[in-house]
């Protein structure tokens, strides 16, 4: 690049940091201003392409093998439409590493200078704005052409990129196309953009049609005719229509429907498929090849509507599926005693186990994120360090020489041999930070640093020093809504969140009993002890229902835990279901008058009739009753069995 235009791009990318209007897209002046304000990028400063070591290469590789293997045909498809114009095509795994390279070997000197090769590193900390980089920032398809880069030496390229996502709605991997020169207009590319998001959209429908053998498969699309064909994303369920893998266009359909945030995943996996389209198990058969592809019509509960090809597992009936037998390991199997949603979070928190990423666990507080976060550490299989540190339990002055560390004597009254911080503690296993959302925004911009940069500076030192750890978060409070109000830095919450667990509340668990007689330590229940213990609210979740069962055990006489052995919330709680009302169901579908039940009073059999007459108004459809009551479909199934309510044949 010329000098002045050299200079002219300097100068733009500082105005632009400084918060001026910028005729660059959004996503271009977004990157920009994490580079300077984030990374410390020096625009003025050459930052030539950076190409790992073998040995580091391989390690990537080899984490992403499958991958590469589900890819490789997309990649080769993809390649074969472009032959002849100059273009390469790199696959970069959630680091930004380029894990599988396609380009013209004529040309391997120029494409190994520029980055554009096996083993290249494109996040937008090592490169600042590149369309890798800047994909694995935002998530989503773009181009960043030629002078839209951040790094003088990278103005030539002209980059699209798309995200591939896993089954489990996190970001896995970015498909690239680059060209060493092109036309100057940015619109030249756009046939480019739509290429790739396709590839990559294949690709993920290809990964989750490998991983669903055994499960049931629905494919959306917006049109009849490529239903079959061509579809537009795909979702697997479970044996009991629970969402147990997607693809991203799914994930984003289905969270649009509820009004949900797509980059959560916690927000659609794990959660029956009625909540976000009027479908049921039931439902399924009607939507196989056995019908004309636009009569497969499905509507979300946001009034929308796709078509959709439901594909029945292998060898199962077409009308039911067997639950799968699920091998998990010991640490994570041991949390749950047969809750779904419970089964359904520890498989996927047994499979992020074993990738490199950032994971974010969420839920009401008592809910166990601390032991979820251990059983998650130990199920790696190994004795590396796990170090936990209670963000709202430290003052602010102490919480950043606890965190980092301090060289000798870097402050008054510090160690004069200095002190390794916690964050080093846990080099080489985990870092769990439990109440995240309460960590100071001054000290929000040092951790995201670290978890960018993947080294650490103690307070007072000059050297860094790196690191190899995986980090676990937690927090009872809503982190997107902190973002919202300012009170928490977005760039740190979607480093920390690469994938998120929410922990479902004790009251919507079906494995009560079980976590009664697992922490009851061997004591003996009198009826209407357990009665209260059932019928209970447990706003402080799991934590206190141990403490309840403590306390009784404490006070029981004889082994036995009576009533009057339990906390004063729980014996004099009533029979009933609390304060708790039942809403009146909306009128039925069918001539039959619509019935609306009264709030019921505190006995066991007017909370039956009243949940009988809502069952009768839903014709027995448990699905359409959750709805009406804001709940879940197990919290119903599971109140109709302790009240013994069953659909008369």
């Amino acid at each position: 690049m010329a000098a002045a235009a050299a200079h002219q791009h300097i100068h733009e990318i500082e105005t632009v940091a400084l918060g001026a209007a910028s005729r660059r897209d959004e996503v271009v002046s977004h990157s920009w201003r994490r580079c300077i304000e984030t990374y410390r990028l020096d625009p003025s400063r050459a930052c030539e392409a950076y190409i790992l070591p073998e040995p580091r290469l391989r390690e990537h590789r080899q984490r992403s093998e499958d991958l590469i293997r589900t890819a490789r045909f997309g990649l080769e498809t993809l390649h074969g439409q472009m032959a002849g114009q100059g273009y390469v095509l790199l696959l970069a795994d959630a680091l930004g590493v380029t894990v599988d390279f396609i380009g013209d070997p004529t040309f391997d000197n120029q494409l190994r200078r520029a980055g554009l090769y096996l083993g290249s590193e494109w996040s937008e900390p090592r490169a600042g704005t590149c369309a890798v980089g800047s994909c694995l920032a935002t998530g989503e398809a773009l181009c960043i052409h030629q002078s839209d880069h951040f790094d003088l030496t990278h103005t030539p390229l002209t980059c699209s990129a798309a995200p591939i996502y896993d089954t489990d709605g996190t970001l896995a991997a970015v498909l690239d196309i680059s060209a060493l020169r092109s036309p100057e207009a940015k619109i030249s590319q756009n046939l480019v953009l739509h290429l790739v998001s396709a590839t990559a959209r294949r690709i993920e429908l290809a990964n989750l049609m490998a991983s669903a053998r055994g499960e049931w498969v629905i494919r959306f699309s917006r049109s009849p005719e490529f239903l079959d064909v061509d579809p537009d994303g795909a979702v697997s369920l479970d044996a009991s229509g629970r969402v147990a893998g997607l693809t991203h266009a799914a994930q984003k359909l289905l969270a649009g429907a509820v009004g949900a945030d797509w980059r959560d995943p916690g927000a659609v996996l794990g959660r029956p498929i009625g909540d976000f389209l009027q479908l049921g198990l039931d439902d399924l058969p009607d939507l196989t090849r056995d019908r004309p592809s636009e009569s497969r019509l499905l509507a979300g509960r946001d009034g929308n509507r796709v078509f959709a090809h439901a594909i029945a597992p292998p060898r199962a009936s077409p009308r039911a599926l067997k639950p799968m037998p699920s091998a998990l390991p010991p640490a994570l199997a041991d949390l749950s005693g047969g809750d779904p949603a419970m089964d359904t979070l520890l498989a996927k928190a047994a499979r992020l186990a074993r990738a490199p990423l950032s994971i974010l666990l969420q839920g009401e507080t008592g809910t166990g994120k601390e032991v979820l976060a251990r059983a998650i550490h130990r199920s790696r299989g190994d004795a590396k360090p796990f170090v936990a540190l209670n963000c709202a339990a430290l003052p602010e002055s102490l919480i950043e020489a606890e965190l980092f560390g301090h060289a000798p004597s870097a402050f008054t009254g510090a160690s004069a041999k200095g002190r390794a911080g916690l964050i080093e503690a846990a080099n080489g296993g985990t870092l769990f930070l439990d109440e995240i959302g309460d960590m100071p925004l001054s000290l929000q911009s040092r951790l995201l640093r670290v978890l960018a940069e993947r080294e650490i500076v103690p307070v007072g030192a000059l050297k860094p020093i790196r690191l190899d750890l995986s980090v676990i978060s937690a927090s009872h409070r809503d982190l997107g809504a902190l973002v919202r109000q300012g009170a928490f830095r977005e760039d740190l919450f979607y480093r920390l969140n690469a994938a998120t667990l929410r922990l479902p509340p004790l009251r919507e668990r079906e494995d009560l009993n079980w976590l009664i007689e697992r922490l009851g330590g061997g004591a003996k229940l009198d009826p209407a002890a357990r009665a209260a213990l059932l019928r209970h609210s447990w706003p402080g979740n799991v934590r206190e229902l141990r403490n309840a069962l403590e306390l009784g055990a404490a006070l029981a006489e004889g082994g036995t835990i009576r009533l009057a052995d339990l906390p004063e919330a729980l014996s004099e709680a009533p029979a009933g279901p609390g304060p708790q009302t039942w809403p009146a169901p909306e009128p039925a579908l069918t001539p039959e008058p619509a019935l609306t039940p009264e709030p019921p009073e505190p006995s066991g059999r007017d909370e039956a009739e009243t949940l009988r007459a809502l069952l009768l108004a839903c014709r027995w459809n448990v699905s359409e009753a959750a709805r009406r009551l804001g709940c879940d479909r197990t919290t119903v199934h599971r109140r109709m069995r302790r009240l013994g309510l069953a659909q008369p044949q």
